[in-house]
């Protein structure tokens, strides 16, 4: 049986306007409705998306005929969004917020709380309309930066679906992610998809930095272990369709832009983009008139034609750019034009894509010089149409298209000089080395088209989440949890050992961002109020911050790895072993001495344990020290009882005969437990699960290697498990 395969993205590959006979629906084309137009075809598969029309622009059964319509003969399923979203969610927060931060455009990037709240509201919308289709095999696959809060809010519902994500932007670095105010929200966002696709190394690269920066989570072979998933980042260059590139459109194009385009008697510069002050269009054209002042002979020998769609022209910025692309403009045509000659011309306006094909292939140069730009399939899209290996790109390094095309002329977008110098070198270049540049690009564009592009993300999701399924499935106990059912219905006492960071809760290094929520303690009291359970809260964390979390319900806590006890109904703390603390003279200055050299870094001085936290520190300044400090520590404990434990970004010494282990096997060995369920999520726990008796059972929460018996994927797995548990005790306790 084949997955069916839903597509999400802020605009759906339909718009939907209203005419003199009603709504007219018009399929885009390029892009990514042409890659995905295949998938998108297939028997079952839907997009999802905004359809273009305001939610208040329209009447209720206006909605529902435009719902209608798409869902029975485009295989869309729309999202409304009211103006006011419109206004705050996308032309605010993904607008004036992602869009100049993602381009390192930082004096643009604003931080409004309205506008993210919007972002946050209308990404519910979205998993909203998703959630009346989706069913657990589906393939979900959602594109760009308008819905980067979508991947966690299903896989957190829905964590069986398989979910790919694709930024169509660059993804900036460390240093100008940081900026933005919800940083952490959006990675959080993010990494509930199985896949995520950049359109190069770079933008690989600074995810993963800012991930293990912010979120301090690691990564192997671009693999980030996260809430029991293996969350895979990688790089998928987007292509064009070659070959609607390659084919003739001359019977489409008009007198009149034919006689624009051929120009026997001079050589034609082109550019081609929208309006945007990412593109580096001023630059453009200052560099141009560098062309003219330097290389005199070209005078009335050359144009540049500068096409720019309009975009976004309600904006006070873009009207300021278009005004300063004018006055440039007209400063070099009134400087180098002649009566005969007018260097630049502009056209503020769209072109069909017949029509730019036909530019393109009378253009003997194109300039593509953004700034900042995720891809720029307007490169590719010239390279294709050059069917006779003529012509020349010139494109900035900044582009992520130019990682890929070698072969042509590689720019600094700021250099105007160098700009100059290859607008020279491209007209001047002999035909047979255009040939050779131009065809070996050519071969890549036409191997990597947006079909590949389309089939290689979707065979990538699919195998991430197999071998993910592979490396759990033989221990899964969320497919097969009849077995630790049917054992707790029929048991008549019963011991449950719960770890909590990372077992009951998401893990968190702040004590006050860790706190149980009601539902959780809520489920605890259930589990507790059961006569024949006894719950065991076993964790690293100190007895006071346990105390004050669960201090009310009738639980047993062992706090510190199971030094200290606390029975219910005692309401006192035992050691569980006796210690001394002489030792923390020798290791408090080794301690304290890379605390001071690695910045970020602190010491919890606990009862009998000492731990050194590195969680905000700097990733690679770490790399270095931490393999010093665990060194030295090593050596110094080696011919003692204490023992260097390693946690979730922290290094623990404490008193290796105290483990979770040691203090559980004391908790059963003189009771008739018929029940015994260990849990926990790091190798802190091993010990745990290597102390219980035959017949327990022990789950290690994550796709790691353990001793436990079964493994569950999530925290979140962890509670449904424990909540049939209670469904069952109340249902024991009626009959």
């Amino acid at each position: 049986m084949m997955n069916r395969i839903i597509f999400i993205s802020n605009r759906l590959p339909i718009t939907v306007k209203t005419g003199e006979n009603g709504f007219e629906y018009h399929e885009s084309i390029g892009g990514l409705a042409t890659g995905l137009k295949n998938y998108h075809q297939q028997s079952g598969s839907i997009w999802i998306g905004w359809m273009g029309l305001a939610d208040d622009e329209i009447t209720p059964e206006d909605s529902k005929l435009i719902h209608q319509q798409l869902k029975d003969e485009y295989k869309c399923l729309p999202v409304f969004i009211s103006k006011q979203e419109i206004d705050e969610y996308y032309y605010g927060f993904c607008n004036n917020t992602i869009w100049p931060l993602f381009h390192y455009f930082t004096d643009k990037s604003e931080n409004d709380m309205l506008t993210w709240q919007s972002y946050q509201q209308v990404n519910q919308k979205f998993f909203a309309v998703l959630e009346t289709i989706i069913e657990e095999n589906d393939i979900i696959w959602i594109h760009d930066y308008q819905l980067m809060l979508l991947p966690q809010l299903i896989k957190e519902k829905y964590p069986q679906t398989q979910v790919g994500f694709f930024l169509h932007i660059p993804f900036p670095s460390f240093e100008i992610f940081r900026l933005l105010v919800w940083r952490e929200e959006i990675l959080l966002g993010l990494l509930g998809a199985d896949l995520i696709g950049f359109h190069t190394y770079e933008y690989v690269r600074h995810f993963l930095s800012s991930v293990r920066r912010l979120l301090g989570l690691e990564h192997n072979f671009n693999k980030i272990d996260y809430e029991g998933r293996s969350i895979l980042v990688d790089a998928f260059p987007m292509g064009i369709d070659y070959d609607y590139f390659t084919q003739d459109y001359t019977e489409y194009v008009g007198h009149e832009i034919a006689e624009i385009a051929f120009q026997l008697d001079s050589k034609i510069v082109l550019s081609v983009d929208r309006l945007d002050y990412t593109k580096g269009i001023r630059e453009r054209i200052k560099a141009f008139g560098v062309f003219l002042e330097q290389y005199p002979e070209y005078h009335e020998k050359i144009r540049f034609y500068l096409i720019v769609a309009p975009s976004r022209e309600e904006a006070d910025s873009y009207i300021e750019l278009l005004k300063e692309i004018q006055e440039l403009i007209s400063k070099i045509n009134g400087k180098y034009g002649t009566l005969n000659w007018m260097p630049i011309w502009f056209f503020f306006r769209s072109f069909s894509q017949e029509h730019l094909i036909y530019f393109y292939r009378h253009a003997d140069v194109m300039l593509v010089t953004p700034l900042r730009d995720g891809m720029n399939l307007v490169a590719k899209e010239y390279i294709a149409s050059r069917t006779d290996y003529q012509g020349m790109l010139i494109i900035s390094e900044t582009a992520g298209a130019a990682s890929e095309l070698s072969e042509a002329l590689i720019v600094n977008v700021h250099n105007l000089d160098a700009i100059a110098e290859a607008i020279k070198n491209a007209l001047e270049m002999p035909p047979d080395e255009k040939k050779a540049r131009n065809q070996m690009m050519h071969k890549r564009l036409q191997r990597y088209n947006v079909k590949f592009w389309a089939r290689e993300f979707l065979s990538t999701l699919k195998a991430i989440v197999a071998d993910s399924n592979q490396s759990i499935l033989a221990k899964d106990l969320e497919r097969d949890s009849n077995r630790i059912e049917h054992a707790y219905r029929y048991s008549q006492k019963r011991v449950l050992f719960l770890d909590y960071d990372g077992t009951l809760v998401g893990f968190k290094s702040i004590p006050d961002q860790a706190k149980p929520d009601q539902e959780l303690l809520k489920l605890l009291s259930d589990l507790a109020n059961d006569p024949k359970n006894t719950v065991v809260i076993v964790s690293g964390r100190d007895k006071y911050i346990l105390e004050e979390w669960f201090g009310d319900l009738d639980l047993h806590i062992l706090a510190s790895h199971g030094l200290w006890l606390r029975h219910p109904q005692e309401k006192e703390w035992i050691m569980t072993t006796a210690l001394d603390n002489d030792w923390k003279e020798s290791v408090r200055p080794i301690l304290a001495l890379y605390t001071d050299r690695t910045p970020g870094s602190f010491i919890e001085e606990k009862d009998y344990s000492m731990a050194w936290h590195y969680r905000k520190c700097e990733p690679d300044m770490l790399a270095v020290k931490l393999g010093e400090i665990r060194e030295n520590l090593m050596g110094l404990t080696r011919s003692t009882t204490l023992g260097l434990q390693e946690g979730n970004k922290v290094l623990e010494v404490k008193d290796s005969r105290v483990n979770k282990g040691y203090v559980s096997s004391l908790f059963i060995q003189h009771s008739d437990f018929d029940f015994v369920l260990g849990t926990g999520d790091d190798y802190t726990d091993e010990d745990l699960f290597l102390s219980l008796p035959p017949g327990s059972f022990s789950i290690k929460i994550g796709i790691n290697s353990t001793n436990a018996k079964y493994q569950l994927r999530s925290w979140q797995s962890m509670r449904r498990l424990l909540n049939k548990l209670v469904n069952i005790s109340k249902i024991n306790q009626v009959q």
